[in-house]
């Protein structure tokens, strides 16, 4: 069997995280899908292929070993077991008459196959259903779900439709704006007996509250009367838990800002964790004076003055 390069394949390099794996792969799956090329013999080999590369490269051990053995990495294992250095190409110790004899790996007659072994044993002998049909996985939908701040603050349960299929799903508390969830199965029907794609479902939040959010904290901004900035009080403050009662220092100054443990946004699926909230004070300059107040204010200029 030929070797075959699953990077040049996904169009990604040896380097490429697993995040651009499957990236590509998503780009290159939709491209060449059965679904929007009917008919088409050349789509549909490349579609193999990129499933392939895909099996292999997306999880980590299988390309561990494949970045080791090449075409040969599904007998890692073995190999492995016998000493075998794929860079030397021979055993560092003599095989006892018990040991299996791997000199016939990657020989054989593959009878044209562009495929390997690997993918027949995914989907069957020479990638044929017992119909002598192709199996294929589903292809992946994408969906937009757009939520309000305030939604996003409880665990709760919504409908969306995808491809005219009602699915019903329970959003965790703490999710972020941008955020992408994967919902195993709900994409695409699979083909000739393939397993089902998935659903990934990105989450537009609009922030209509007078919090900014960034992570799990929350920051606000309080108007601060002069009157209680001077001499101290109480205040309530609003959260998306309710009011809280808070007390504010005496000769607190504009720009102050003081912290609410836990009044902030949920943590993603971690119960009862939570933020803080940042408050940061306003001062309020009074307007419409009485005459009686601007005597009085002009009286405390003058005691400060005279300091």
């Amino acid at each position: 069997m030929d070797y075959i390069d699953y990077y040049k394949i996904l169009d990604v390099t040896k380097s490429a995280t697993e995040a651009e794996i499957k990236k590509a792969y998503r780009k290159l799956a939709r491209k060449y899908h059965p679904d929007l090329n009917p008919n088409d013999k050349e789509a549909e080999k490349k579609f193999k292929e990129i499933n392939e590369a895909n099996e292999v490269l997306s999880n980590p051990e299988n390309r561990k070993k494949y970045d080791k053995y090449g075409k040969d990495w599904k007998h890692a294992d073995e190999f492995e077991k016998a000493g075998y250095d794929p860079n030397q190409q021979q055993y560092s110790r003599k095989q006892s008459s018990g040991q299996q004899d791997f000199s016939g790996f990657g020989g054989g007659d593959f009878s044209g196959s562009d495929f390997s072994d690997f993918f027949n044993s995914m989907y069957g002998s020479s990638g044929r259903s017992s119909r002598g049909q192709s199996k294929y996985r589903g292809q992946d939908f994408n969906a937009e779900l757009q939520l309000d701040l305030k939604d996003a603050y409880t665990t709760h349960k919504q409908s969306l439709t995808v491809n005219g299929k009602n699915i019903r799903i329970t959003i965790p508390a703490g999710v972020e704006n941008g955020q992408v969830i994967k919902i195993p199965g709900h994409g695409g029907p699979g083909v000739n007996g393939g397993p089902n794609g998935d659903l990934y479902i990105t989450f537009l939040i609009a922030n209509n509250s007078d919090f900014k959010r960034e992570g799990n904290n929350l920051y606000s901004n309080v108007d601060l009367d002069l009157y209680t900035a001077v001499l101290g009080g109480e205040i309530n403050i609003s959260t998306f838990d309710g009011k809280v009662k808070i007390k504010v220092s005496p000769e607190t100054q504009t720009g102050t800002k003081v912290k609410l443990k836990g009044k902030g946004f949920p943590v993603y699926k971690k119960d009862n964790q939570f933020g803080d909230l940042y408050v940061t004070y306003n001062l309020k300059i009074p307007t419409k004076l009485s005459e009686k107040e601007k005597e009085l204010f002009t009286e405390l200029s003058k005691l400060r003055n005279h300091e």
